[in-house]
């Protein structure tokens, strides 16, 4: 097992039974050397800096129906909201203030393409030197291009799965993995910085699927992977479901941290509210971005894709100093830069 993690860290890839023997026979010793591995990489090419990106949850209106998400259409149970265009703005100049120089623009699936492209464009007017980070889903190729000329740099957008068959059992008829990945594809084309990723753990995953995403990911070569564990909300059709396990997850972020070693790689918020020190954890596996919350608080809870998640302490953007704190307990610091992708 030894041997089959040194040549991944020094070949980046390994072939996919190779793979599959890696994510189903690794003990504690071998976890613990390939997150060592992985953390010396990330070291070796972002020193002990993490990255801060200041996240603001748009809203939670979603015209999908996802089993998984605590958004979906079918949810009849949360207040849902939409931040207006000066809200926004507001987010960002707090968050300008307290230092970032990325803003992350998440929400559900809504249609209101036009306001989102008039919230960039002035965004970028207002702050000229900061990253535009978009997660608005799947849109048609024009809106993408929109996005783009009105001055976004970055688009994360999951691909979950790149099994069709695990693919329509996460997701309900007239969604299509085929258009995910269409999607995914437009925003390499268009240049945006292009995120993807998985949910480790989601329900009817296998070694098999997970090996299928490792392949897909090394084949698109995006500049962010963003994973996390499943965690189920009490409001879906996956409610009973087990969450996502720390072990896997942490396995894989040190996978693709080997394979990518320049990749911006979170560490999710997700795993913080996982585990306590989920974050840290995924720091020393390899990942070397957070993102603090600056949505409104009063709003915070509203967005509510799993059950309990962290949005608060050092998971909040006025949580810095304890964010800062916790970082340095374990040898990092924070990086306020745009903290853009470069390949050496």
């Amino acid at each position: 097992m030894r041997s089959l993690i040194e040549r991944l860290h020094r070949e980046h890839t390994l072939a996919s039974d190779e793979f599959r023997v890696l994510l189903s026979q690794c003990e504690e010793e071998h976890l613990s050397f390939i997150n060592a591995l992985a953390r010396e990489v990330s070291l070796a090419n972002f020193g002990n800096k993490i990255f801060i990106r200041g996240l603001i949850e748009v809203g939670n209106c979603c015209k999908n129906d996802c089993y998984y998400c605590g958004i979906r259409r079918s949810n009849q149970l949360i207040e849902r909201y939409h931040l207006d265009e000066d809200t926004i703005l507001a987010c960002c100049r707090h968050g300008y203030e307290l230092g970032f120089r990325t803003f992350v623009l998440q929400g559900g699936e809504i249609n209101d393409d036009e306001m989102m492209i008039r919230v960039v464009t002035s965004i970028r007017k207002e702050f000229p030197d900061v990253a535009i980070t978009l997660s608005l889903g799947e849109k048609n190729t024009s809106v993408y291009e929109r996005f783009f000329q009105a001055g976004a740099n970055r688009y994360l957008l999951r691909h979950e799965t790149h099994n069709d068959l695990h693919y329509r059992k996460l997701h309900p008829e007239g969604m299509s993995l085929s258009n995910r990945l269409r999607c995914l594809d437009d925003l390499k084309r268009i240049g945006f910085q292009t995120g993807t990723g998985i949910m480790v753990g989601s329900p009817y995953q296998t070694i098999d699927t997970l090996v299928e995403d490792i392949l897909y990911i090394e084949k698109l070569q995006p500049e962010m992977i963003g994973i996390g564990p499943f965690l189920p909300h009490h409001d879906t059709p996956f409610a009973k479901m087990p969450s996502g396990s720390m072990k896997l997850t942490l396995l894989l972020l040190s996978i693709f941290r080997l394979m990518h070693p320049h990749a911006l790689i979170p560490s999710t918020t997700a795993l913080a509210t996982l585990a306590p020190e989920g974050r840290e954890k995924g720091i020393l596996a390899g990942a070397n971005v957070v993102m603090p919350n600056l949505s409104p608080v009063v709003q915070r809870s509203k967005y509510s894709l799993y059950d309990n998640k962290a949005s608060l302490g050092a998971e909040a953007a006025e949580g810095l100093l304890l964010l800062e704190k916790r970082l340095e307990a374990i040898g990092y610091t924070i990086d306020k830069g745009r903290g853009d992708y470069s390949a050496h």
